[in-house]
C-alpha cells in the first residue's frame, strides 16, 4: 500500500519524501523478478477491471502500484498532448513545448508501467473469454454475484467522505441514487449496436476506475448497457471497437485527472457523496431477476442460491478491503491524498 503523501512510495528502493528523479528507472526494477512482480500485479488489476463491483484502483492500492500507475499515466498523457501541441507551434515556443513533452516522457516509469500494462491486457483477454459465457448462460447468478461486489464497494467512497454525513449530504446522496435508479431503468435500444461516439464517451468515464479507488469501471459500462458488447469486442478481437474504446479512455484520463483533482481539492465531500449515491442507485441494474427491457421481476424459486451469491460477492470485496485497511493504519488514504497524487509533478 503506497503512502500517497510521498512521491513514489511504492518504489522498491523506498522513495521516501524526496522528489522523483527525471529518469525514474531503478536498478532493482531491471531484474526479471521485479518485472515478473509487476506483471502479476497488473494481472490482478486487469481481472478486477472486468468484474463489475471490483475497483481496479482499489486493487492497485492493495498491491502497492496505485501511485506509479496514476503518476506515470498522467505524465504519459501530458507527453502525448505536448507532442501534438509541438506540431502546431513555431519557433521558441515549439521547442519549449517539445522539451516539456520530452521531460514528461522521461518521468514515466516504463520499467514498471510496461509489465503492469502487459499483465492487465493478458488478464482482460483471458477473463473476458470466461465471463461472457457466464453472462449468457447464467445471467441471474452473474448479476447476483456482481451485486454483492458492488454492495461492499460502497464502503470505499462513503468512508473517504470523512466523518459523519451531514443532513444535506444525505439528501444529496439520496437524490444522486434516485437519478441513477431511474437512468438505469431506461430500456436498452433494441437490435442496435452502440455507436462509436457512445463507446468512446463510456470509456472516458470508465477509466476513472483506476483513478479513484472504490469505483468499478466495468460497473459503469454495465449500467449503460456496454459491458457485454465490450466483452464481445475483446473476445472477437473487434479492433475498430477496441481502438475507439482505448482512444476514449486515453482522452478521459487526460480530462478526468484534472477534473477529479479540482473536485477533490475544492468539493471533496460533495464529490464523494454524489459518487456513493450514484453507485448505490445504479444497483438497480444488478437486480437478479429482470426482463429484456430491464424491467424488475419478482424473485423466482432460486432465492436461496441467489442470496448466497450476493453474500459471496460481498465477502470477496470485504476481504480485499480488510487487506487494504491493514496498510491504511500506517497511511490513511483520503480524498486529499488522491488529489495530491493526481497533482504530481
Amino acid at each position: 500500500m503506497p503512502d500517497l503523501n510521498h512521491a513514489h512510495s511504492d518504489d522498491p528502493e523506498g522513495g521516501g519524501a524526496q522528489p522523483a528523479p527525471v529518469t525514474p528507472h531503478h536498478a532493482t526494477e531491471r531484474g526479471w523478478a521485479a518485472r515478473l512482480g509487476y506483471l502479476v500485479r497488473g494481472a490482478l488489476i486487469g481481472l478486477a477491471e472486468i468484474v463489475p463491483g471490483v475497483s481496479g484502483g482499489t486493487i492497485a492500492l492493495v498491491v502497492g502500484v496505485y501511485e506509479t500507475i496514476i503518476r506515470s499515466a498522467g505524465h504519459l498523457v501530458r507527453a502525448a498532448v505536448g507532442g501534438v501541441r509541438g506540431l502546431v507551434r513555431r519557433g521558441e515556443e515549439r521547442a519549449e513545448v517539445r522539451a516539456l513533452a520530452a521531460q514528461n516522457a522521461r518521468k514515466v516509469r516504463w520499467s514498471a508501467l510496461l509489465p503492469i500494462g502487459i499483465g492487465m491486457l493478458t488478464a482482460v483477454i483471458l477473463g473476458a473469454s470466461a465471463i461472457e459465457p457466464l453472462l449468457e448462460e447464467h445471467p441471474v447468478e452473474a448479476r447476483a454475484l456482481f451485486a454483492g461486489l458492488i454492495l461492499a464497494s460502497l464502503v470505499v467512497p462513503a468512508r473517504m467522505v470523512g466523518g459523519a454525513w451531514r443532513p444535506r449530504e444525505v439528501v444529496l446522496g439520496l437524490a444522486a441514487a434516485a437519478a441513477a435508479f431511474f437512468l438505469t431503468a431506461i430500456p436498452p435500444a433494441a437490435n442496435q449496436d452502440p455507436s462509436m461516439l457512445v463507446v468512446g464517451v463510456a470509456a472516458a468515464f470508465a477509466v476513472c476506475a483506476l483513478v479513484l479507488p472504490g469505483v468499478s469501471g466495468s460497473f459503469l459500462l454495465l449500467t449503460v448497457g456496454l459491458y457485454e458488447p465490450t466483452l464481445a469486442a475483446v473476445n472477437d478481437r473487434d479492433l475498430g471497437y477496441l481502438g475507439v474504446f482505448v482512444l476514449g479512455a486515453v482522452v478521459g484520463l487526460g480530462a478526468f485527472v484534472s477534473g477529479l483533482q479540482w473536485l477533490l481539492e475544492h468539493h471533496h465531500r460533495v464529490t464523494l457523496v454524489v459518487m456513493t449515491g450514484l453507485m448505490a442507485g445504479s444497483l438497480r441494474a444488478l437486480w437478479p431477476w429482470q426482463d429484456e427491457d430491464r424491467g424488475l421481476l419478482a424473485p423466482a424459486d432460486d432465492v436461496l442460491p441467489v442470496v448466497g451469491l450476493v453474500l459471496l460477492g460481498t465477502a470477496v470485496v470485504a476481504g480485499l478491503l480488510l487487506a487494504e485497511a491493514r496498510a491504511r493504519r500506517r497511511h490513511p488514504v483520503d480524498a486529499q491524498h488522491v488529489a495530491d497524487t493526481l497533482d504530481a509533478d
